[in-house]
Parts: C-alpha cells; structure tokens; sequence
C-alpha cells in the first residue's frame, strides 16, 4: 500500500485531495502539507528513516503554483535527493506538463480532480512501486553495473541517468493523460500555441509551441522543414524535387520544405543513410 504526501498551499483543495486519497484502497496513509518548506522537511525526516519505515513517502501529489518555492521548485530539488519519492503533479494549469515530464513526474493531473482521473494516477504510482520493490531483488538480466536509484524501477532510473528509456509525452484525451512515445510521432504540426502530434494511429493536440519541441526533440531525430512541421528523420520516405519545390512523403502526408530549410534537410537526409 502506498504513502502518500500530498502538498498545496489552498486548505480546501489540499483537504478535498487528502478526501479522495484516504477513500483509494491502495493508499496506506495520506498526509497533507501547505507549503514547500513544510514539504521538504517531512520529505527529509521519511528518506532518514528508510524506504521501508512507518513514516517513508512512496509518492508527493504536487500542486505547481504555489507561494514561495513552486511545486517545480520542489521537483528539482527533490532530483538531487539519494532516494527521491515519485512526483504526480496537480494543478489547473495544463502549459507546464512538459516541465514536468522532464523532472520524471509519474503524472499530471488537472483540477478540479475528479475521483477516476486520480484513481488512474494512484495505478500509475503502485505499478511503479511494485516494480521498485521487486527490483531490490538481485538482478538476472545484467544490470548491475548501473547504480539502482532506490524507490525508483529500473526503466524510470536508467531514463534518469541517461539511459535508453523511450520517452514519452502526456497528451489529454477526453479528461484522461495518455502518454505517447515519442518514438511514435512521425511528424508534429504547428497550429497557433498548440502542436498536433501525427502518429500512425491518428493525431493528438497538445499546448506546446512548435519551437519549443524543435528545442527539446533535435536530439532525438526531428528537424524543421517549414514554419509548420517537424519531422522525424527516420520516419521521412521519400524526398522531392519538382520545379523548384521540394517535399517529403512521410507515410501517407505530402509535407512542403521551405526553400530555408531543403539545403540542410538533403544534408540531414544524406548523414542518416549513413549511419
């Protein structure tokens, strides 16, 4: 069963929170904090005690705005801990789930909170922490020369210090957080603030400006070819030239490249074929 601290500074979301987590099954306790400060100190006092103890904190349900030191605040500086408690932030605000996700948050769930969005992120934290409490296990499939970052499985550890993990990027679907590969977005279009994610099994709308995840993804493979798309390198079939225009055919999309943008693309193109 899980333990839980829940923190944000409004005394009537923090109890109407701690109301719905004391009616989960699966959550052993449920305490309540109304600042970062109180936060950190009983965040200290459960990893003295050890991962095991009566007072350990399997997960903190983070509000972001907060008075002082943000709830993001509070994420980073818990990175630095030896044995961080997993992080489902709770806010009403949808623009900083990709903050979030950087700082490995299990989950982002939007206020008002209903009961089934939160039982769904309470599924997420158990299975989570099954699998941490399994791995403490000695380890047949070879990983012993990566340091276990305890309280944390395997798969979310080695993303956390520069594994092979898939990263993946929450997407809201009919009031419940997906969470799509990133591997699976062929290309991303632009529409004002937000960004539509293609995959092959559709398209999703999220709240990131096209060049933040220019930004963020150039390592993983995306380029810009136009004000309006991004594309993934590998996922580019086939390129066109036709009376000074140039294209891409990426799966069954047709999608023009700025003349800005065609020299460095053919460039792109010619280094991964490769290798």
């Amino acid at each position: 069963m899980l333990r839980v601290l829940a923190v944000d500074d409004e005394k009537p979301a923090l109890e109407e929170l701690l109301y719905l987590l004391r009616s989960d099954s699966r959550i052993r306790s449920a305490e309540g904090a109304t600042d970062a400060t109180e936060a950190l100190r009983r965040i200290g006092r459960a990893l003295d005690a050890g991962p095991d103890g009566d007072d350990g904190i399997d997960v903190v349900f983070l509000d972001i705005h907060m008075a002082g030191l943000t709830g993001l605040d509070v994420a980073k500086l818990l990175a630095g801990f030896a044995r961080p408690p997993l992080i489902v932030f709770v806010t009403a605000h949808e623009g900083f789930a990709v903050q979030a996700f950087d700082l490995k948050a299990v989950d982002y769930v939007l206020k008002p909170v209903r009961r089934e969005r939160l039982a769904e992120a309470v599924r997420r934290v158990r299975d989570l922490v099954v699998s941490a409490r399994e791995s403490r296990q000695p380890d047949p499939a070879g990983h012993a020369g990566r340091t276990p970052v305890p309280g944390i499985p395997p798969t979310v550890a080695q993303h956390a210090q520069g594994g092979s993990t898939a990263e993946q990027i929450p997407v809201e679907l009919g009031g419940v957080t997906r969470f799509v590969p990133i591997d699976d977005i062929a290309y991303v279009e632009a529409q004002g603030d937000y960004a539509r994610l293609h995959t092959e099994d559709g398209s999703h709308l999220v709240r990131i400006p096209l060049s933040t995840l220019e930004e963020r993804w150039a390592s993983r493979g995306f380029v810009r070819i136009h004000r309006s798309h991004l594309v993934a390198l590998a996922r580019i079939d086939e390129l066109r030239l036709d009376a000074g225009a140039t294209t891409v055919r990426v799966g069954s999309a047709e999608l023009a490249v700025s003349r800005r943008h065609a020299r460095q693309l053919r460039e792109l193109l010619m280094r991964h074929a490769r290798g």
